[in-house]
């Protein structure tokens, strides 16, 4: 853990490029679906000539969309095992083992793209992207420039250029690429922010905050800026303006443990020692592991003789950290304080073993021996220490000590002068904090209206039941799922696979279970065409279940369609069907997808169709009530999703889910005390979230 006299600010770079893909969101009515064969994974050769490519990269696109980066990968595979000269196929891999963090792969699939494309300059962005994150900003600098070959005025080949030219400390250069981006998008926030790190940089702070109030004149969440006015502030000693700044980043992003970390800080700084330590408190409520929270409440503690808590502290950070140099010497100092000579000495000792020219060590040693009596070991060790310094002193460079995690050359003062060791020892015990926080993009969850808006926070309510070839998992909620027709359906045997009801969609969460989704679909793919014109709906209905598992919404419903139009009251398959659109409806869309918001209500209508012809043919199919009042909900008539939560209860008072749901739709009317009430039941019932939400209501 380093130790920082001011606190880091987010990296302007640290964010995914920008990368505008068209993701065909529909594929035409009565559309053949994608063939993908039982042998589609395992024998390429053969596979490859049933696999129809660009529906499989469309299939992909849709996916990756989705931010299933995994499956997203696996259908990529199959477009490239079928045509290998397509060069979108490796582009969009690369794009998607970039959000995984694979870098180096997503380097190497974009150059596999730009070799059958060089005119694909979105490669070119994301292997740059790729490459700094890999710390190779020269070769992301390439990139950038043979994107803007095709690409004069893209501000995000210009923004990622200069970050990475700033990396590279070339100043002017990277001055330049940011001029030239200002004149051309005068009022894009993160190109300003990044100026202003620059003038960071180059020791212009008037000018960097001068940016920084322009770029939060533009956009008022632009984090960064803050976090940097916020550094500035404390380099200066200006706590309090710090202080105010600070606050407000933990108002964009208040789950950020690190932020409450700075913040303690600060407010330590500024005197306000119960304010810090209730940071660091909360800090570590949001993130147990948070290392820096929890050394800097030990040193807190310290200071305010709580030594007991303190030793506790330093004492958790060594299991986390056996080689922590600062907790190791520190909990000696308190355990010192606290008269156990015996467990400081123990500390001491491993300090002055790892490090011999420590000097500190020797006197704190030579107290433990003075505490325990023994006067001769006290005298040898200051003679040991006294030596140490004196030996430095009329020899630095044949005689240097031993300064642990201090890289050598370390200067502390802003006009570059060696520190002293009194300087060195007061920031050897300051106090630390976050070394690093990650960029990653704000989280957007639907807000509800009333007060559980204004207390911010971000509530789901719990998801469709839908029908999958993957069992549900184990819950606090005792109910088998049973649903009538799909026994009787299961009890029949007509397929070698038994279909649960779960509750949400299964999560295809490695690449087993991805392979097995691909199998299964292959299997009833085999089957349906064995069979031609005689194949049975049971077996449309599985290979569109499977195509469901693989979010692949079109092909499931058309697949499901055909069980439909063969067999009219075929309740499972409507449950199915809805299930499907209801999916493809509450999927993410991408931002080119212009018809996001009428194909949403047309899929949550067409959904709510199949429900209502299936609650005809069984009006007491509880789920199929449950996913309605879901639909409704996501419709925003939320009486109507009350109405049908409730259906629901009337048929199975011990619906903890329902409960859930509707003290949702409640507190979406303002109905505070029916909402409570439901989401007591539904914690009673099982649904732990039921109990987060009702504490921080109250």
């Amino acid at each position: 853990m380093e130790v920082l006299s001011l606190f880091r600010v987010i990296e302007v770079h640290k964010v995914l490029p920008y990368i505008h893909i068209n993701f065909t969101r529909r594929v035409a009515a009565g559309a053949a679906a994608v063939a993908l064969t039982a042998g589609a994974l395992l024998a390429p050769a053969e596979a490859a000539a049933q696999v129809n490519a660009e529906q499989v990269l469309t299939i992909g696109r849709n996916v990756l969309s989705m931010e299933d980066y995994l499956l997203a990968i696996q259908y990529f595979n199959l477009a490239i095992k079928s045509k290998p000269y397509l060069a979108d196929a490796y582009f969009l891999r690369g794009l998607a083992k970039l959000s995984l963090d694979d870098y180096e792969g997503a380097v190497a699939d974009c150059t596999l793209a730009l070799e059958r494309n060089k005119y694909k300059s979105e490669a070119y962005k994301v292997r740059g992207f790729a490459l700094m994150n890999l710390n190779k900003d020269s070769l992301a600098v390439e990139d950038y420039r043979r994107g803007l070959d095709y690409n004069p005025t893209d501000k995000y080949f210009l923004y990622y250029k200069g970050v990475a030219e700033i990396e590279l400390k070339r100043y002017e250069a990277a001055d330049s690429t940011l001029v030239t981006l200002l004149r051309l998008h005068p009022r894009f926030d993160d190109a300003i922010v990044a100026r202003g790190r620059l003038n960071v940089l180059r020791g212009d702070t008037v000018r960097a905050i001068e940016d920084f109030d322009r770029a939060l004149k533009v956009s008022k969440s632009q984090l960064n800026a803050y976090l940097m006015k916020a550094d500035i502030a404390a380099s200066r000693g200006e706590w309090k303006e710090a202080l105010d700044v600070m606050d407000e980043a933990i108002r964009l992003r208040p789950e950020e443990a690190d932020f409450y970390v700075n913040r303690a800080y600060l407010r330590y700084n500024n005197e306000d020692f119960f304010g810090a330590m209730s940071d660091y408190n909360y800090a570590l409520q949001l993130n147990p592991q948070n290392i820096a929270a929890i050394f800097n409440r030990a040193l807190l503690r310290t200071e305010v003789k709580e030594l007991e808590n303190a030793e506790q502290d330093f004492s958790t950070v060594l299991q986390m950290e056996p080689d922590n140099f600062h907790a190791l010497y520190n909990r000696g100092l308190v355990r010192l304080e606290l008269g156990h000579s015996r467990e400081a000495l123990a500390d001491f000792r491993e300090i002055s073993r790892r490090y011999p020219k420590f000097h500190p060590a020797y006197y704190a040693m030579a107290e433990c021996y003075r505490q325990s009596g023994n006067l001769q070991e006290m005298a040898d060790n200051i003679k040991k220490g006294d030596r140490l310094v004196s030996d430095y002193v009329a020899n630095p460079s044949r005689n240097p000590l031993d300064r642990p995690t201090i890289a050598p050359g370390k200067t502390n003062n802003r006009n570059g002068a060696p520190e002293t060791d009194e300087e060195f020892m007061a920031r050897f015990n300051q106090l630390v904090t976050s070394s690093e926080v990650k960029e990653q993009q704000l989280s957007f969850n639907d807000r509800i209206k009333g007060r559980v808006q204004d207390r911010n926070i971000n509530v789901e309510p719990e998801p469709a039941y839908a029908l999958s070839f993957i069992a549900p998992d184990v819950t606090l909620r005792n109910s088998a799922n049973y649903f009538r027709d799909l026994e009787n359906l299961n009890q029949r045997r007509y397929i070698d696979r038994k279909i649960y009801l779960r509750p949400g969609m299964a999560p295809l969460a490695d690449e087993d279970r991805i392979n097995e989704a691909f199998r299964l679909e292959g299997e009833f793919d085999s089957a349906i065409t064995s069979a031609g014109e005689s194949a049975r709906p049971i077996d449309y209905l599985a290979r569109g279940l499977a195509r469901t598992m693989l979010r692949d919404y079109n092909g499931a419903i058309d697949d499901i369609t055909r069980a439909i139009e063969n067999t009219d009251d075929f309740a499972a398959a409507l449950f199915a069907r809805s299930c499907a659109y209801y999916a493809r409806a509450t999927s993410p869309r991408s931002d080119s997808d212009h018809e996001s918001l009428s194909t949403t209500d047309i899929d949550l209508h067409m959904a709510m169709a199949d429900l209502d012809a299936l609650l005809k043919i069984n009006p007491r199919m509880v789920y199929a009530w449950f996913n309605k009042g879901l639909i409704y909900y996501r419709l925003t008539d939320y009486t109507s999703a009350m109405q049908c939560f409730s259906e629901a209860l009337k048929i199975d008072p011990d619906f903890g889910e329902a409960y859930y749901n509707r003290g949702l739709a409640g507190l979406q009317q303002g109905n505070r005390q029916q909402a409570f009430a439901d989401l007591s039941k539904a914690g009673e019932l099982g649904v732990l979230p039921s109990y987060n939400l009702l504490k921080r209501m109250k």
